[in-house]
């Protein structure tokens, strides 16, 4: 199944558009935004976590970065 776009950061111009969709089929939202970059990669691995769960990004999963004003687009997708 194809997915359902939802929207584009307000501020895109033409590149560099970080989007939300829907993936109905999966019942999962799929972001795209900025790499995450080592650097945030490094700060994550040195937050508190919630207990019995491994620090740091399993392998298979990234981070990136999404602007605040997407916050109304992320809701409209749930």
């Amino acid at each position: 199944m194809d997915l359902e776009f939802v929207g584009i950061d307000p501020n895109t111009e033409h590149e560099g558009s970080p989007t939300v969709w829907l993936d109905k089929e999966h019942e999962e939202l799929v972001f795209q935004g900025w790499h995450g970059g080592t650097e945030l990669i490094e700060r994550i691995a040195s937050t508190s976590w919630a207990e019995g769960h491994a620090a740091g990004i399993p392998e298979g999963e990234g981070v990136f970065r999404l602007p605040i004003r997407m916050v109304p687009i992320i809701r409209k997708a749930v």
